[in-house]
């Protein structure tokens, strides 16, 4: 079974509500509006996980939202924080993402793909609005120095998040680990200062590629997760598309986007 590390996240619907999400990490959260070109910024599609938002829920209903449980208790005034990685999907990464999916979804029809893509530097924290910018201006000084770097990320592995409500089929950083720690390590200090949670000891670092409600990882795991694990060592562009550099990280707090370039 997995224990692979877990994180709060929430869907971003039209009553954005707050949610706890991926084992390790997941869901994922979106680009930054375009602020530049000036058109309207499109809705995000409806219950789609790992998208932490601030805005106010009207009710609590879990029937309203597939069955989700908030992480957190939804108040005014919280914004819902989370740290990560950008992963721009290419159209050779969503092509074997089609395939890892179909194939998934013969063990579990209900697996939906996710239509973003990140890697967790921290789990899902509230913060109070009057803290988002000391929280930045920290993190910013704190990453300041980062040059950017590579991951492998081609291991196939299937997380479940903390309260079993969802799960999720990622791939797992097979090299790269000790830069990411390092990352987490700064992150971390910057939470430690508003008194906020830290990061996982010992997490899995993944990007997640899929998830469902409901615990259904004893489906996935063993002859799926084999199965899935062929696809991408088959997979052709797998050695060019699964070798990642990172660019940037990002802070998504609330409906609001800071980027830090890495050097």
């Amino acid at each position: 079974a997995m224990s692979a590390a877990l994180v709060g996240y929430s869907s971003s619907e039209e009553e954005q509500e707050q949610q706890e999400e991926g084992g390790s990490r997941d869901g994922g959260a979106q680009g930054p509006p375009e602020a530049s070109s000036g058109r309207p910024r499109l809705p995000a599609p409806a219950g789609l996980p790992g998208d932490p938002d601030p805005e106010e829920t009207v009710s609590d209903d879990s029937s309203r939202h597939g069955g989700r449980v908030r992480g957190f208790p939804h108040e005014r005034g919280n914004w819902a924080t989370h740290v990560y990685l950008p992963y721009t999907a290419q159209e050779e990464f969503l092509e074997l993402l089609e395939l890892l999916v179909s194939r998934a979804r013969t063990y579990v029809p209900s697996l939906a793909a996710m239509e973003e893509f990140h890697l967790s530097l921290s789990q899902c924290v509230v913060l109070r609005y009057h803290w988002i910018e000391p929280f930045v201006r920290s993190l910013r000084e704190r990453l300041a120095a980062f040059h950017r770097f590579f991951c492998v990320a081609d291991q196939v592995k299937v997380y479940t998040n903390q309260s079993k409500t969802r799960t999720f089929i990622g791939l797992e950083i097979s090299a790269g680990h000790f830069q990411l720690l390092e990352l987490v390590s700064e992150v971390d200090g910057v939470l430690e200062e508003f008194d906020l949670p830290t990061f996982y000891k010992d997490p899995s670092f993944h990007i997640s590629l899929a998830w469902c409600v409901g615990d259904l990882s004893g489906r996935l795991e063993g002859q799926c997760l084999r199965e899935l694990q062929d696809i991408v060592d088959g997979f052709e562009e797998s050695a060019f598309l699964l070798r990642i550099q990172w660019e940037q990280i990002r802070c998504k707090s609330g409906n609001k986007y800071f980027s830090f370039p890495l050097r």
